[in-house]
């Protein structure tokens, strides 16, 4: 098949990684695959030089940005419509808010004109069949959804409005979470008979081997961290919504009780000043350890130095933090927000908290800090439970999957 992938911007994340390792995996499988993207900026680092040094082709339109801006979406609108148009795939594959409106648009753009260019005998055939077998086939992934409870009305009335259009121009959603599925419903967007769960993949063997005894005590000793510190970790940009503020809250009760309690923020961003004013502002600076960023293939050594993953993000699709810490073997304390009760499962992998209970999550966080089998039962369990689930290869073969599914005779 000849496969195309859109995606807004290649930072470090994890929408962006599964976007990868799909591209990867499907090149690897014999197809030929394309990836178009936008430019990547910003204080979360960038994937770019992973995607332009892989196998297959790698295409960037410099004005597909995350913000909105209706000259530059309907100039970037038209470069896809040429671009798809050269390239004639089989399937066109969005992921993100605004690659993915335009991407599904400019698609149907292109399953349209084949239609009208059929002769006569055949055009009325063709558009009846237009939504049932024509190529490309659409496929679109929700990592997580553009509104939610943290913007505005009219906002979220805009982009529910926008995702109801394009889901008519969308032949299969892939949702990361049961989760998304559902909200998505609800907001009138698509048919249920449109969702697939296929969950985003891990590369799961650098979380399942992990690093020596040796290399673990050099990393916390780089980390300044006392050889019996016990860690509490949390892998999240420094950004809106990430809360990182409920978890030096929830610090503030535990630290007086716990001297050699220590917390890990793996992760920047733009709030990294304020973040560093707060936990001043607690007298914790000596207890905390910012880590700024670091690349993907880190993030393992940096679990496996940890004793207790936190992760308080206000919304978040199904945080890949989650499970890369449980098939790291450490048990997690997430709010319970989106997907997260889809991993994290009380007293068997972890605890959910409701968003924004500082007591819950201090007390959630302390019967871990408190019981070290405890721990050890929960990260057990959580990695059995991930390691198949998460596995970048599996995600990579039910994509393909449903591909061959929307274009039988590939099969």
């Amino acid at each position: 098949m000849k496969i195309v992938h859109i995606i807004t911007r290649l930072i470090v994340g994890g929408a962006q990684e599964n976007t990868l390792f799909t591209c990867e995996g499907l090149h690897d499988r014999g197809h030929d695959v394309t990836l178009i993207t936008g430019p990547s900026y910003g204080p979360e680092g960038q994937l770019v030089q992973r995607a332009r040094s892989a196998p297959y082709r790698y295409l960037e339109i410099p004005l597909l940005r995350r913000a909105i801006n209706p000259l530059h979406d309907l100039r970037t609108l038209r470069q896809l419509k040429k671009l798809l148009a050269q390239l004639d795939p089989d399937i066109v594959h969005t992921h993100s808010a605004k690659a993915g409106i335009i991407g599904r648009y400019a698609a149907y753009n292109l399953r349209q004109r084949a239609a009208e260019t059929c002769c006569p005998a055949t055009r009325a055939l063709r558009t009846a069949q237009l939504n049932t077998c024509g190529r490309p086939r659409i496929i679109h992934t929700i990592h997580g959804l553009a509104f939610h409870p943290y913007q505005s009305n009219l906002l979220n009335r805009l982009y529910i409005a926008v995702e109801r259009r394009a889901a008519r121009r969308t032949d299969a959603f892939i949702s990361v979470a049961d989760a998304m599925t559902d909200q998505a419903l609800a907001a009138g967007i698509g048919q249920p008979n449109q969702y697939h769960t296929i969950r985003s993949g891990l590369e799961v063997d650098t979380f399942l081997n992990p690093p020596s005894p040796q290399q673990t005590a050099t990393l916390r000793q780089q980390l300044n961290l006392p050889p019996d510190a016990l860690v509490v970790a949390s892998v999240a940009r420094l950004f809106h919504l990430k809360g990182h503020e409920f978890i030096i809250d929830a610090a503030k009760k535990l630290a007086p009780n716990h001297p050699n309690l220590y917390w890990l923020f793996v992760g920047d961003g733009s709030l990294r000043p304020q973040i560093e004013q707060q936990i001043a502002q607690a007298n914790l600076t000596d207890r905390f350890r910012l880590t700024g960023l670091v690349p993907p293939s880190r993030i393992p050594a940096l679990l496996h130095a940890s004793d207790i993953l936190v992760h308080c993000s206000l919304r978040e699709g199904l945080a890949r933090t989650l499970p890369q810490a449980l098939l790291a073997g450490k048990p997690v304390v997430s709010f319970d927000v989106d997907g997260a009760r889809e991993v994290v499962h009380n007293n068997e992998t972890g605890f959910l908290v409701p968003p924004r209970d500082i007591d819950t999550l201090t007390h959630a966080l302390g019967q871990l800090i408190d019981q070290p089998d405890l721990r050890q039962r929960l990260g057990h369990t959580g990695r059995q439970r991930c390691q198949q689930a998460f596995d970048h290869r599996l995600m990579v073969d039910q994509i393909l999957t449903l591909y061959h599914q929307q274009l039988p005779h590939t099969s």
